[in-house]
């Protein structure tokens, strides 16, 4: 059985504060979890929508890939190393973002919860 392709990690501290263009920050969580809180500049595509919504990622971008925890993100950061981009997965996602004191906005721009 072949070995899952090791993909870069980074924790919160290293992770960018602002997110756009040159850096990407997929958030890969459901739909009811992102509408409670996210990340202010990241791009949501649910982990099930990413192989149909891959076009959608510059394969050129830093990329950053985040979840609830860090296990589905590592998952997806997998798919996206298999096609040719350079993921990182966040380690401890959406849990150790809101716990570091970093902002969780809501759609509106209000505050939100993890």
């Amino acid at each position: 059985m072949p070995a899952e392709p090791v993909v870069a990690q980074t924790d919160i501290a290293a992770l960018p504060t602002e997110f756009g263009s040159a850096a990407v920050l997929l958030d890969v969580r459901e739909d009811d979890e992102w509408k409670r809180g996210h990340i202010a500049g990241a791009q949501h595509i649910p982990i099930a929508e990413v192989p149909a919504r891959l076009d959608e990622i510059d394969p050129q971008a830093e990329l950053y890939v985040i979840c609830h925890a860090g296990g589905r993100s590592l998952r997806v950061a997998q798919y996206f190393q298999q096609n040719g981009y350079r993921p990182v997965n966040v380690s401890g996602g959406m849990l150790a973002w809101a716990g570091a004191g970093r902002p969780v906005v809501t759609d509106g721009g209000g505050p939100g919860s993890v």
